[in-house]
């Protein structure tokens, strides 16, 4: 077997409001910026927690590939509108302080924490573009 030793380096979510998502990510997520280029709603802003340099949440204008129809890019308007078309799952060692920090952000709680049925505690927010972001609590 060979040891391919891959790692995630950058995930991407989109944004709406790149000075919105950036106070979020920043701000109430407690992540640091490590690129922020492009102006206007076009802009591509790279965090990421900043003991784990090697890891990174591009966000990003959506639909933004000039392939993208003008059906695709109303579909992903759609869907981001509804919160079902970005995602991402954190976690965190300390999840009530964490969810109280998010919440104090102003950010939109779909779910406070809470012990599920499968076995994980986590509560969920919406970012401003309305992407799910769920916090898991690590044990």
């Amino acid at each position: 077997m060979i040891d391919m030793n891959i790692t995630i380096h950058t995930c991407s979510l989109p944004h709406t409001d790149p000075d919105a998502s950036l106070a979020f990510y920043r701000d109430a997520l407690g992540f640091e910026v490590r690129s922020d280029v492009g102006q206007g709603a076009m802009r591509w802003i790279t965090v990421g927690p900043a003991d784990q340099p090697g890891t990174s949440i591009l966000l990003a204008p959506p639909a933004a590939d000039p392939g993208a129809t003008e059906d695709e890019r109303r579909t992903i308007t759609e869907m981001m509108a509804k919160g079902t078309y970005g995602w991402i799952l954190l976690a965190t060692r300390d999840l009530d302080t964490t969810f109280e920090k998010v919440q104090a952000g102003d950010a939109e709680v779909v779910q406070e924490p809470t012990e599920q049925p499968y076995g994980i505690r986590d509560c969920a927010f919406r970012d401003p573009a309305g992407n799910l972001v769920r916090i898991q609590e690590l044990r």
